[in-house]
């Protein structure tokens, strides 16, 4: 298979221009259990880091989108949180929010990772899209990297065969491998058809329409994830107070304040996060800065705080105030 890169050649503008064929514009989704590569798909696709990369479930909380541009079409990236059986309110919520989101997009991806068997959540997954009529599907058979062509070819006919089942047929299945980058711009090339004509609907810079805020949030949590996954598996939420410039800086050294709380359910847990004097937490600081610098493009300062939100997760009041 060979690799395609998704930055867009001259020629194909080009040849589109000749051909005067209609722009098209629309939202896709990517769908799967968690740790099927979406989020490293969408910014394969994207070619920036946009989404948030965790191997735990309900890492992707917010709508992230992230904006593919090409020539002849623009592709909006909508990162639904992944669907599961509810356990507690945050979980009903998300699984609204899905439905919702899987209703208004104009193409799914299912994703599936090669190195792995169909398993009780993907099919969970699948019949709740065989559910959603009108939206055409392409079923990404990911990780294709990770696995011998006898075995790819298995997972290909074993998706198309439980579609089959379903009683609906996949518009596309395509084997990808973000890491490697194989065949990511042909998924754009299958995926661009499926979307209505319509001029751009976004800028040619942007690259996602989260606010910054809500993005710089994700940043610091997945930062302060990172080693205690096991201990506060979601027990991590985190709100940016305020983001103001440095006043009194040249114009050549600008300088951004940003303030933020990272909350946690338990008294019990602000150790955990903080760590022996205080290291663990001015990791997390470190860490995030030079994302956050990265992606807003102008140094930081950043002052952050832990604070406890009694069982967050369970109440609606809070979860009003965390942003869900």
């Amino acid at each position: 298979m060979g690799a395609m890169s998704a930055r867009p050649n001259p020629e194909a503008a080009a040849q589109q221009a000749e051909n005067n064929a209609p722009h098209r514009a629309g939202f896709a989704c990517f769908v799967g259990r968690p740790n099927a590569g979406k989020s490293t798909l969408t910014n394969a696709l994207v070619g920036q880091k946009v989404a948030i990369t965790s191997n735990r479930p309900q890492t992707t909380r917010h709508t992230v989108r992230g904006i593919v541009h090409r020539p002849d079409a623009q592709l909006i990236l909508v990162d639904t949180p992944g669907l599961h059986k509810p356990r507690t309110l945050l979980g009903e919520r998300l699984n609204d929010v899905v439905r919702t989101t899987w209703a208004e997009v104009d193409v799914i991806g299912f994703c599936l990772p090669a190195d792995q068997k169909l398993g009780p959540g993907d099919k969970y997954i699948i019949k709740e899209l065989a559910g959603i009529k009108k939206t055409p599907k392409i079923a990404i058979i990911t990780k294709s990297d990770l696995v011998e062509s006898k075995q790819l070819a298995e997972q290909l006919l074993a998706v198309s065969r439980l579609g089959e089942e379903l009683g609906f047929e996949w518009a596309e299945i395509i084997p990808v491998s973000a890491v490697k980058d194989d065949q990511v711009g042909l998924l754009a090339d299958l995926i661009a058809p499926l979307l209505p004509e319509s001029p751009p609907l976004y800028p040619e810079g942007d690259l996602t329409d989260e606010p910054e805020m809500v993005m710089v949030a994700e940043l610091i949590r997945e930062a302060a994830l990172e080693g205690v996954r096991d201990e506060l598996p979601h027990s991590i939420a985190v709100v940016v107070e305020e983001m103001l410039p440095r006043e009194d800086r040249p114009a050549d050294k600008p300088l951004l304040d940003i303030h933020a709380n990272v909350y946690i359910e338990r008294p019990s847990q602000k150790g955990i996060i903080i760590g022996p004097k205080g290291k663990r937490l001015k990791d997390v600081g470190t860490k995030s800065r030079k994302h956050i610098e990265a992606l807003l493009g102008t140094p930081v300062f950043l002052d952050l705080h832990v604070k406890v939100a009694k069982d967050w997760q369970r109440d609606p009041k809070q979860l009003r105030k965390l942003g869900f």
